[in-house]
């Protein structure tokens, strides 16, 4: 059997381990970059800064994955307790917000408590993600936190999304411990999965992947980019002129883009694949002369004096994320900002957009700009798979005509599900496709069930 796999991403290099693991040596990765890692890469600039694609953390839900990450890494990593606060009314408020809402101005705090309070606490229906956040939180939590919050990180009115991808992504509210933490002025911060994560001495995000590459290299072909699938004949052509035939094909580049490649695909698969939604993100990496003495590792910024959502204290990750892993003499932040049809940015003036937002939100001050040494833009085309209401639909439509076909697409934009898109499911929807296809295993983690 000759499996063909698209993209050196988390999900082509689980397949590829397993493929691997398993013996199986009639098996090829084509990747269109040159290097392995996708989304999950990095990248050094010429001041020597590290950069990561967005605010990648490792955590796991998998003893598989965390074995794979081992073998690639050693011993060669920080292993850090998350400290995540959100910037608000000229304030810090620890994460999860709804948690710890005692930290909020008086008539904000009593807001976000009447908002609770009137929730109605018999089971309703709602139709969308905006009415979901209105039922389950309320209207104080949504008017500062939630819904500002969520529109600038999806790019997306609300309300065209579904609510059926929470599950661990958002803490739901339990007002009796709410009323409880305000009453003993306790910081209520340990929800979530990733409240430990760990993260690579050196070479960022993406030294995962690329030593989870590095055994099986020889199977790997880079600066391979797919420009036609014929899904009859079993054939893949790439812009260097390459053809390639296949018995099975696992996709894990973007849905709608694989669809449009394939020549023979029909007009109502074609369709479907118009209908899915994404998002687009700027990084932008600035790099400081100087010491910073902030113990946070990530921040998130509802308010609409910053252009971006969320920002992390990059140097606190890893010393070698700055040049020489000297933490003592520089220090670099890096700053996430969403673009979509619906939220328009301007990339030439994001950069001056970015410092002045982290000086009004009181992250630096006028006389850090002079400190900036590196100035790094990452444009990513596709950020999010945003969950909208009718993406279920569609992935019924796809998903099973491209399967009759030999097509597997998964991953976190192949498969289009970002309740399953963390590295780590990622990862995992490789492996356990390749575990379908030899073993008939049902795959747990695209299916929901993890």
């Amino acid at each position: 059997m000759n499996i063909l796999i698209l993209g050196a991403g988390p999900t082509g290099l689980g397949a590829a381990y397993q493929c691997d693991k398993l013996g199986c040596d009639t098996w090829s990765l084509f990747e269109r970059e040159d290097r392995s890692g996708g989304l999950s890469t990095s990248f050094i600039d010429e001041k020597g800064f590290t950069w990561d694609v967005g605010g990648h953390v490792l955590f796991s839900h998998y003893d598989y994955f965390d074995e794979a990450v081992k073998a690639a890494l050693g011993n060669s990593y920080y292993e850090h307790l998350r400290e995540s606060w959100i910037r608000i009314l000229n304030t810090w408020v620890p994460y999860p917000f709804q948690n710890n809402i005692r930290h909020l101005p008086v008539n904000a705090l009593e807001e976000c408590l009447v908002g609770l309070q009137q929730i109605n606490k018999t089971m309703v229906t709602t139709n969308n993600f905006r009415e979901w956040i209105d039922t389950v939180f309320g209207k104080g939590i949504v008017k500062y936190f939630m819904g500002p919050y969520n529109s600038k990180v999806w790019g997306v009115p609300l309300e065209s999304m579904s609510s059926r991808w929470i599950r661990e992504r958002v803490s739901v509210v339990d007002l009796k411990r709410i009323e409880r933490n305000i009453e003993v002025a306790r910081d209520d911060v340990n929800w979530g999965p990733n409240n430990k994560f760990k993260f690579p001495m050196k070479g960022g995000t993406g030294a995962i992947f690329s030593g989870i590459a590095r055994p099986f290299s020889q199977h790997i072909q880079y600066n391979h980019k797919c420009s036609r699938v014929n899904l009859r004949d079993k054939t893949i052509d790439f812009s260097n002129g390459r053809r390639e035939t296949y018995d099975i094909l696992i996709n894990t580049m973007s849905l709608d883009l694989f669809v449009q490649l394939c020549s023979d695909a029909p007009e109502n698969v074609r369709m479907a694949a118009r209908e899915l939604v994404h998002n687009s993100g700027l990084i932008v990496g600035l790099g400081f002369t100087g010491k910073r003495s902030d113990p946070k590792c990530w921040m998130y910024f509802p308010e609409e004096n910053t252009p971006f959502y969320r920002v992390t204290n990059f140097h606190n990750y890893s010393p070698f994320n700055v040049p020489s892993g000297d933490s003592e003499n520089f220090f670099s932040l890096m700053c996430e900002t969403t673009y979509s049809p619906h939220k328009h940015v301007d990339k030439n003036t994001i950069v001056e957009e970015t410092i002045k937002g982290l000086i009004n939100s009181g992250m630096i001050t006028e006389e850090d700009r002079g400190n900036i040494v590196s100035r790094y833009i990452i444009d990513i085309p596709y950020s999010y798979p945003v969950p909208t209401l009718g993406r279920d639909n569609v992935l019924k439509i796809i998903q099973p005509y491209l399967e009759s076909r030999g097509v597997y697409s998964r991953g976190r934009f192949g498969a289009w599900k970002y309740e399953v898109g963390n590295m780590d499911h990622s990862f995992m929807q490789g492996v356990e496709v390749i575990d379908r296809i030899f073993e008939g295993k049902e795959e747990m983690t695209i299916n929901g069930k993890v």
